[in-house]
């Protein structure tokens, strides 16, 4: 490299600590392509990750704009040069990739590539994945291409440890689809139990008042009364078993988007005004952002259901590698410190222990009359 070996070995070694600190299959294949083309010093890299259809599971890309990238439109297939490396499973070093016989076009939106480097990304003797750069930034001569050898080499070295970082995250995400199924099934038992008693309690309690009706009115409006208090004991379990379950909106759309669009729900549905802002957020390891969103989450309800409160205001906010979520609401307050109860009654316990749980903190500023303030801070990755 022309800045010499040692700030290349540098430049890989920062590389592969990157790689190395996440967990979630998605991180690390952005962490692959970013590390990639900066290391190569490339205008453009890629990274796809081939389904069993013809096609990409997923397919990451740096140096394109997110516009670009929605006006080139569905993930390609495995055809051409990309087939190439998936299917012969060797290293694509060329002067111009338009030129070669495999190539097979692009849709109009997409990029201008020349030079061209790529390479498989192999677990074993299995092909994972499809990892390549084009437009190395520097002169080419007619006819040559700017990826040099070492520049292959070093993409080499890259693409083995990125397949380490790689099938470590697949392991990771197995393990805790595991896990998530073990706490789909536990949530399922308790569910059946605790709603099933509810149910039946609320059956029997509205055949007493049924019978009563008639020649005891006064008895029968008590039975009702137990009736609503049932009925809104057995939507509370619901909601806590049901908010446990993580959304697909959060894996797809990232926690800002998710964030933004159950606010506008919230907004719509309750009287309060419910805003929302995000300023200069990056996205978070996967972990992290559930657990802001279910922070998130629990304190819009308390802010709704029990404060009163006239405005709630939610800000998602950068601070160093992290971020801080903010939900402040006008309501009626509390005194954080009085009750052991009133904080089980307000989730408080809950918010603590998804909080320290992903190694963040949380701060709670309350008092009678002065509405309430949940800050949530987490690290990053």
């Amino acid at each position: 490299m022309s800045q010499g070996p040692r700030s290349g070995l540098a430049a890989v070694s920062s590389a592969l600590l990157a790689m190395s600190r996440h967990l979630e299959v998605r991180d690390v294949l952005k962490t692959i392509v970013a590390s990639a083309r900066e290391l190569l010093d490339a205008q453009y890299a890629a990274l796809g990750v081939p389904d069993d259809h013809g096609g990409f599971a997923q397919f990451v890309v740096d140096g394109v704009s997110d516009e670009q990238w929605k006006a080139i439109g569905p993930l390609p297939r495995q055809h051409g040069i990309l087939a190439a490396m998936l299917h012969e499973a060797r290293p694509e070093r060329l002067a111009d990739v338009r030129k070669d016989p495999r190539f097979e076009g692009w849709p109009s939106a997409h990029p201008d590539m020349v030079d061209f480097l790529g390479l498989p990304i192999r677990d074993g003797d299995e092909v994972i994945g499809a990892l390549f750069l084009a437009n190395k930034n520097c002169p080419k001569p007619e006819g040559s291409c700017g990826f040099t050898e070492e520049d292959e080499d070093l993409l080499s070295i890259l693409a083995q440890h990125a397949a380490i970082a790689l099938t470590n995250a697949r392991l990771y995400e197995r393990s805790r689809e595991l896990t998530i199924a073990e706490e789909r099934s536990r949530l399922a038992h308790e569910l059946h139990d605790a709603v099933s008693q509810k149910l039946f309690s609320l059956r029997l309690t509205a055949q007493a008042a049924a019978a009563l009706v008639d020649r005891d009115p006064s008895r029968a409006k008590g039975e009702l009364h137990q009736v609503a208090v049932l009925a809104a004991e057995a939507a509370d379990e619901l909601r806590a078993a049901v908010v446990e379950l993580r959304p697909a909106a959060l894996d797809e759309d990232g926690l800002t988007a998710t964030l933004r669009t159950q606010i506008q729900v919230l907004d719509r549905a309750h009287t309060a005004r419910v805003t929302f802002a995000a300023r200069n957020f990056r996205a978070l390891p996967a972990s992290q952002e559930e657990a802001m969103l279910r922070v998130a989450q629990e304190a819009l309800h308390n802010a709704l259901r029990h404060s009163g409160a006239e405005h709630v205001d939610v800000i998602l906010d950068r601070r160093g590698s992290g971020a801080v979520l903010r939900v402040t609401d006008d309501g009626s307050g509390f005194e954080p410190k009085a009750t052991r109860r009133a904080g089980r009654h307000l989730g408080l316990v809950s918010m603590r222990d998804r909080t320290s749980g992903v190694g963040g903190t949380l701060t709670v500023e309350s008092a009678p009359g002065k509405g309430t303030t949940i800050e949530m801070e987490v690290p990053g990755g």
